[in-house]
């Protein structure tokens, strides 16, 4: 299956729902980084939200979510745009917890001491940051929170990532729920019990389900309308013309102290970790451009 989301709004406007699958994409971020199981699961549930979120914005918007707990993990930063591009990575990839109660220990890897940072580029003059503190370091909990503390939207969110014996990533996907105002008690009541009473998001991700038929779940018997279905992508905006721009963020005098300690530099993107080589002309050019 072909990695996709799904939004759809009930009849009466005052409930939306998206769910997608992100077992590709995610696959790829975890080999390209090399994450260990616990890793994987933190990272694709992570991507998986962060594709969730961005799929709320208008066109050419993008959101960023910043985890940092004080587990073994640290870090882990998701950049998503509206169009259904995603990039991402752990600041440790090596990390392999015990199971917890037969899953894998995502919230022992991130920590539970910590915050979640989101970033919004809505195309205007600045950037809206929010901070919450990490609720339980499971990622989907913490976004719900995210959602109702600083957005003020009752939301449900659920994720799952699947990793096998060969620490690939065969199943990953998840959903978002928001009640929209003026809500319906009665909607959000049978909403949360069909959650409840769902197997979990995984066991159905393994299972093959596709976004549609997660959204059939989760609704089951209220009626609502698909509004648009985007393909996911993994893919990072990294380039030489923007690690350029970046060394000249340094300033004149550090790019001078790098041309003087070393002929050649290599710059590693965190998102691809494609590495960048900087021989001493082009650094010197560089700095001709910044005189």
């Amino acid at each position: 299956m072909d990695d996709y989301l799904v939004r759809a709004m009930t009849s009466d406007g005052k409930v939306r729902a998206l769910a997608c699958v992100t077992t590709k994409l995610v696959d790829e971020a975890c080999q390209a980084h090399g994450t260990y199981p616990t890793a994987s699961a933190a990272l694709g549930r992570a991507l998986t939200g962060g594709l969730l979120l961005s799929a709320l914005l208008d066109p050419e918007q993008r959101v960023a979510l910043k985890f940092a707990g004080d587990g073994p993990l640290q870090k882990i930063v998701v950049e998503a745009e509206k169009g259904g591009v995603v990039r991402g990575y752990v600041k440790v990839p090596e990390v392999d917890l015990p199971p917890k109660r037969g899953k894998l220990d995502v919230s022992g890897a991130l920590g539970r001491n910590g915050y979640l940072t989101v970033t919004k580029d809505l195309r205007v003059k600045d950037l809206y940051h929010s901070v919450v503190k990490l609720y339980t370091g499971e990622i989907a909990s913490d976004i719900a929170y995210y959602l109702t503390e600083s957005e003020q939207i009752p939301s449900a969110v659920g994720l799952g990532v699947y990793v096998d014996q060969g620490s690939r990533v065969t199943a990953a996907g998840g959903f978002l729920i928001q009640a929209m105002p003026p809500s319906d008690e009665g909607t959000i009541e049978a909403l949360i019990d069909h959650i409840e009473h769902m197997p979990s998001i995984t066991d159905q991700l393994r299972q093959g389900r596709s976004p549609e038929q997660l959204l059939a779940g989760i609704m089951n018997g209220i009626e609502y309308t698909p509004l648009e279905t985007q393909p996911l992508v993994y893919r990072c905006s990294c380039s030489r013309f923007r690690i350029e721009q970046a060394l000249v963020t340094l300033g004149q005098k550090e790019v001078l102290s790098i041309i003087q300690q070393d002929q050649v530099i290599d710059v590693k993107c965190e998102f691809c970790r494609k590495i960048y080589v900087f021989e001493r002309t082009a650094l010197e050019r560089l700095l001709g451009e910044m005189h």
